[in-house]
């Protein structure tokens, strides 16, 4: 899934942040690193270390980062994006940039459902889906990595169906369930099909959301046995608890909590994948556009209430909207490693947050202030119009 990094206008591009306060790596094993310096070559990351011991000559853009925050950018495991910008199911334009003020720099689809007039014919799945990973991967909203196509499966597709949209460049399955298919042995015949040509699969958990959808339940998630099980915690009406631990405990997938969920079930799933000790196997995802509305803040939102309520060290919390989604959906984003694209964060403390640090006032509930966003060594917005105001900001001094 990955975006190849585009030189700026003059040529090859030089970001140098320097003065980091705290950097966070997005990797569980060491999710907090000592450096306060990253520095990025077209695009990429090329150094992470202390001042002194990297090369930050020939900058094309320096940035102060004040003592402030350095995260990988958020990643939200599951939208419903349409066309650019817009969505029919608010009637509204802007979310994705907005979503960006909220520190998203990439979306994973989990299917086109909200496309007025959605064909169900499988040509005209297969169409859609084309055109969305067409349409996305030439235009980013706002530069988000937008990875989109992800056909909504239907009864009637055959192996060649999948096969044909996998040498069109489609990767993702929209969610299992919000098509025809809708029983186990058939999800699992289609899934198997797209996992052979690599194409990654998520399904629908829990109770209907919007018309046409209905109950999956944890006999069908088993069966089906796609890479991700989408929103277990409901989009919005979550399964029981023993359903959700079969669920748990039955596979070794990937476990997606949602904003637009039922709280008391995420924080169930995190605290399950804690006593199993898979913390790894959790990503995080907003579920919208969706019947709630849109939510700009809804992964900082979760990374907040699970580090509070499910007491979650805040720099774990971070993890699983970074560094787990990022390897579970093969990106070549979401962790500050050598080589990886340079898609980052600069945060601080809320304004007058209890809390003594960011980590702190995470932990006691409070959403950061984002300063600064920055996709492919690109800064792309700089103090947050949504989240409250950081106690810092970072400076460019050159760029």
């Amino acid at each position: 899934m990955a975006h190849d990094a585009p030189q700026g206008p003059a040529g090859p591009t030089k970001l140098v942040i320097r003065n980091i306060g705290l950097l966070l790596s997005g990797d569980l094993a060491k999710p907090i690193l000592d450096a306060d310096t990253v520095v990025a070559l077209d695009g990429r990351i090329t150094a992470i270390g202390r001042e002194k011991d990297v090369d930050t000559e020939g900058a094309t853009t320096l940035i102060d980062a004040n003592g402030t925050t350095l995260t990988p950018g958020l990643i939200d495991s599951h939208v419903h994006p349409v066309a650019g910008d817009w969505t029919p199911r608010q009637s509204q334009i802007n979310w994705i940039d907005s979503s960006l003020h909220g520190g998203v720099t990439t979306m994973i689809s989990a299917g086109e459902v909200h496309y007025p007039g959605r064909a169900r014919d499988v040509v005209g799945v297969k169409a859609l889906a084309i055109t969305a990973q067409r349409a996305f991967s030439a235009f980013r909203p706002s530069g988000v990595k937008v990875h989109a196509g992800a056909p909504v499966i239907e009864n009637e597709m055959v192996e060649d169906d999948f096969k044909e949209l996998a040498a069109a460049g489609v990767k993702l399955l929209g969610e299992v369930g919000l098509g025809g298919v809708k029983d186990g042995p058939t999800a699992r015949k289609m899934v198997g099909w797209a996992r052979k040509y690599g194409i990654q699969s998520t399904i629908h958990t829990g109770g209907p959301s919007i018309p046409g959808s209905g109950l999956i339940d944890k006999d069908v998630v088993l069966e089906a046995d796609t890479d991700v099980v989408g929103h277990i915690n409901g989009g919005h009406t979550a399964l029981p608890d023993n359903q959700i631990r079969c669920i748990c405990e039955g596979c070794k997938r990937g476990l997606e909590i949602v904003h637009n969920g039922n709280e008391r079930s995420a924080l169930y799933t995190l605290r399950l994948a804690r006593e199993l000790g898979e913390l790894q196997r959790v990503i995080l995802g907003t579920d919208g556009p969706a019947g709630s509305g849109v939510q700009p803040l809804g992964i900082l939102r979760m990374v907040s209430m699970l580090s509070s309520l499910g007491e979650l060290p805040a720099e774990e919390a971070f993890c699983l909207a970074t560094g787990n989604t990022a390897r579970m959906r093969a990106l070549d984003s979401g962790l500050i490693e050598v080589g990886r694209a340079a898609d980052f964060v600069l945060m601080d403390k809320a304004q007058h947050s209890p809390g003594t640090t960011l980590l702190d006032s995470v932990r006691l509930g409070d959403l950061p202030g984002v300063c600064m966003t920055i996709i492919d060594g690109i800064v792309r917005t700089q103090r947050s119009r949504n989240t409250p105001p950081a106690t810092r900001m970072p400076v460019i001094v050159k760029g």
